[in-house]
C-alpha cells in the first residue's frame, strides 16, 4: 500500500462487539489512515448494503462474531487484501479461501493473551494459599482462625506450577510467575529443552507434569489432536489438593472425569471455560466446593478492551504505511494456534 493514498476499510462484526471495543477514539483513529466507511457495522455479509461496502473495501477489521470470510463473501470483495482482527482467534471467520487469495491476517492475540496470563497468575497464587476455603471458613465462624495450625501443605513456597503449552498465553504466564519462588514445570511438543529453560521452566513430559504439580494451568488451543487432551488417567495422576486451572477450552478437559475427581474432594479447579461455556443448572460443579467457576472473564473485559483496539489501529497504521504486520497470522501456524 502507497502511503501516499488511505486504503478503503470496513467494520465486520456484531454490533455488540463493535459497541464494547470500538468507540469513537478508535473511530477517529483508524479513520485518520484508512477510508473508513460509517458504521454500522457490519453484521450479515450477504446483504446488498453488504455487498455495496465490500465492492471496493480492501482492508476489514473484524471482531467477536464477524460472519465467515467465505469464497462467496470475497467474490463480492474483489480487492479485499488484508484483515485486522481485534480479538484473538481467527479461526471462527478466517477460511482457506483467505489464504488462498493471499489475504494478510493480522490478530490481537497478542494483546489478548496478558489479561488471561494475569487472571492465571493471580488463582495460582490465590488457591496455593487457599483464600477461597479460608474466605468461606471465615464467613460462616466470623471468628479469628487458629493460624498456626494451618497445614504445611498451604502456601507459595517452592509450589510446584505446571504450564500445559507454551502458547502465547502460557509464555505470558511463564513471564509474569518469574518474580515469584515457584518451580514451573512446562509440557508442550514442539518446544525444546534448552528454550523451556530460557522461559524459566523445566520441560517434562505430561504425565510427569500432572503427577509433580501442585497447580496445573492448561494453554493448549482445542484443535481436533488437543480434544480431550487432559483425560481420565492425567487427573487420576494430579496429587491429592492439587489445582486444575484452564483458561483454555473446556474440551481441551475431560470434564466428566474432572467433575469426578473434584466432587470427590480429591482435587479441585478453577475453570473460566467449560463445555458448554455454561453448564447445565444441575451440574454438580456448580455446587463443589473445590470448584470456582467464572463466566469466561479471563480475557479482555471492559478497559482491557482499549488494549485490543490499540492493538489494532497499530496494525492497520503499519499496512497503511507498507509496513508488515507486527502480529501476522500465519497459515502454516493455525494448527498450533487457538
Amino acid at each position: 500500500m502507497s502511503p501516499s493514498r488511505r486504503p478503503r476499510a470496513a467494520l465486520a462484526m456484531s454490533r455488540r462487539a463493535a459497541e464494547a471495543v470500538i468507540d469513537p477514539e478508535t473511530l477517529a483513529a483508524l479513520a485518520e489512515v484508512t477510508t473508513l466507511r460509517p458504521p454500522p457495522v457490519l453484521d450479515d455479509l450477504t446483504t446488498d448494503r453488504a455487498r455495496a461496502v465490500l465492492a471496493d473495501t480492501e482492508l476489514l477489521v473484524t471482531g467477536w462474531d464477524c460472519p465467515p470470510l467465505t469464497a462467496e463473501v470475497l467474490a463480492a470483495a474483489p480487492q479485499l487484501r488484508a484483515v485486522v482482527h481485534t480479538a484473538g482467534s481467527v479461526r471462527g471467520h478466517v477460511t482457506d479461501a483467505c489464504w488462498e487469495r493471499g489475504i494478510d491476517v493480522s490478530s490481537a492475540a497478542a494483546a489478548n493473551a496478558l489479561p488471561v496470563a494475569e487472571y492465571t497468575v493471580a488463582m495460582i497464587l490465590l488457591t496455593g494459599k487457599r483464600v477461597l476455603e479460608s474466605a468461606r471458613a471465615f464467613r460462616a465462624a466470623r471468628a479469628a482462625a487458629d493460624w498456626p495450625r494451618t497445614p504445611r501443605e498451604v502456601g507459595n513456597h517452592g509450589r510446584t506450577v505446571g504450564i500445559v503449552s507454551a502458547s502465547m498465553t502460557g509464555r505470558r504466564v511463564m513471564e509474569l510467575l518469574r518474580p515469584y519462588d515457584l518451580r514451573v514445570l512446562l509440557h508442550d511438543p514442539y518446544v525444546s529443552p534448552e528454550e523451556a529453560a530460557a522461559l524459566g521452566a523445566e520441560l517434562v513430559p505430561l504425565p510427569e507434569l500432572f503427577a509433580r504439580g501442585d497447580t496445573v494451568s492448561v494453554h493448549t488451543p482445542l484443535l481436533p489432536a488437543t480434544r480431550g487432551l487432559i483425560g481420565r488417567e492425567l487427573i487420576a495422576a494430579l496429587r491429592p489438593g492439587a489445582v486444575l486451572i484452564n483458561t483454555a477450552r473446556g474440551a481441551v478437559v475431560d470434564q466428566a472425569a474432572l467433575t469426578e475427581a473434584v466432587t470427590a474432594g480429591r482435587v479441585r479447579a478453577v475453570l473460566d471455560v467449560t463445555d458448554p461455556d455454561v453448564l447445565p443448572p444441575e451440574h454438580p460443579l456448580w455446587d463443589a466446593e473445590g470448584a470456582l467457576l467464572t463466566p469466561h472473564v479471563a480475557g479482555s473485559l471492559g478497559n482491557e478492551w482499549r488494549r485490543l483496539a490499540d492493538c489494532a489501529v497499530g496494525e492497520v497504521r503499519r499496512w497503511a504505511a507498507g509496513e508488515g504486520f507486527a502480529h501476522p497470522v500465519r497459515r502454516d501456524r493455525l494448527p498450533y494456534l487457538a
